[in-house]
């Protein structure tokens, strides 16, 4: 059984892969692919979310996971995850018509969400009082590049989700390492925040970051076992295809399972966010699934790969490397598995 996308949809995956197909490379491995990042948005498609009024599509969470899942099959490095899950999206479902005006204009946004061993937490540490904010946040992705952050804190009344300028007075951005390059620590000491919403907004900002996480890692899956795949068919060893061998079979086919699984729970996921059901067990569940089952799933393709999967001049391991960071971002599988108990 597949997910049967309708022909807008369907459309905006075709467009997505052909401009990745044809765009993407030109920045890999140096954590920005202009040419890229350039060419989405030529086709309007960073703006699909975006309403009609501000120059967008209208178009809401299925489509948006549809482009982040086609930028994880080829890998590509653009700030796509950042600017749309955690950045558009968020503010197009609870921003006012002003917020909305002044940020989905082109402005490059992210959000910091995650804390010191807290990920995703529903109780930040971080604070804001009086439109001031304190406290710090861990793998920003892109904060350098951002123009806005959306920050989640505890106000008086409960938690909310803040709007702060990263060049504003009280935030210091510290760079660290990641798999993929760099992400941000970001430090407030009661840097001026502009309020965008309360303990809803901040739960829908955790299933749109959830959602596109799993979506960009559903892409990356399937380009790495796309990737092994070919391999498997071109190699010959012993005069045989090494596709034709049992053992090897049985992992390749493995691995299908797990991917597939993880295609499923995050359609069903982003289908049911997208179209205002409660989409939290689903989230959970794909979550999981990604950070359980996937970083398992690029060693079997490296090791299918033999000596060629140790080659980093090879894209496999760009897709390892992406695969590592969003399982992280989405809090490890242990972190995962007890959300997923604890809703049980």
């Amino acid at each position: 059984m597949d997910f049967a996308f309708e022909e807008t949809q369907q459309d905006v995956r075709d467009l997505a892969a052909e401009v990745l197909r044809r765009e993407s490379g030109s920045g890999a491995g140096t954590g920005f692919d202009e040419a890229a990042w350039k060419a989405l948005d030529d086709a309007g498609l960073l703006t699909l979310a975006v309403p009609e009024q501000f120059g967008g599509a209208g178009l809401g969470v299925l489509e948006t996971a549809i482009v982040l899942t086609e930028v994880g099959r080829v890998a590509a490095d653009v700030p796509a995850l950042s600017a749309l899950a955690f950045g558009v999206l968020p503010v197009v479902r609870h921003g006012t018509p002003q917020q909305q005006e002044a940020l989905l204009g082109g402005r490059q946004l992210t959000a910091a969400i995650n804390e010191p061993s807290s990920p995703l937490p529903e109780q930040p540490r971080t604070t804001v009082d009086g439109g001031k904010v304190s406290g710090a946040k861990t793998a920003v992705l892109h904060a350098d590049r951002a123009q806005r952050l959306l920050v989640s804190a505890t106000a008086p009344d409960g938690p909310a989700v803040v709007l702060v300028d990263p060049q504003a007075p009280g935030v210091e951005l510290h760079r660290n390492r990641a798999s993929t390059g760099y992400e941000w620590t970001v430090r407030f000491d009661e840097a001026p925040a502009e309020h965008l919403g309360g303990a809803a907004a901040l739960a829908d900002l955790h299933a749109c970051a959830l959602a596109g996480i799993c979506a960009v890692g559903d892409g990356a899956v399937a380009g790495a076992l796309a990737l092994t795949a070919e391999h498997l068919r071109t190699r010959h060893q012993f005069g045989k295809p090494l596709a034709a061998f049992q053992a090897v079979a049985q992992q390749i086919a493995d691995a299908y399972i797990a991917a597939r699984t993880l295609h499923l729970a995050t359609l069903s996921a982003c289908w049911r966010l997208s179209s205002g059901l409660d989409a939290a067990e689903d989230l959970d569940i794909a979550a999981w699934w990604l950070a359980e089952e996937a970083p398992a799933l690029l060693r079997t393709c490296h090791h299918l790969h033999g000596g060629l999967g140790l080659d980093i001049t090879y894209p496999l391991h760009r897709y390892s490397s992406l695969i590592t960071d969003l399982a992280r971002l989405a809090g490890g599988a242990h972190h995962r598995l007890h959300e997923l108990a604890a809703r049980a």
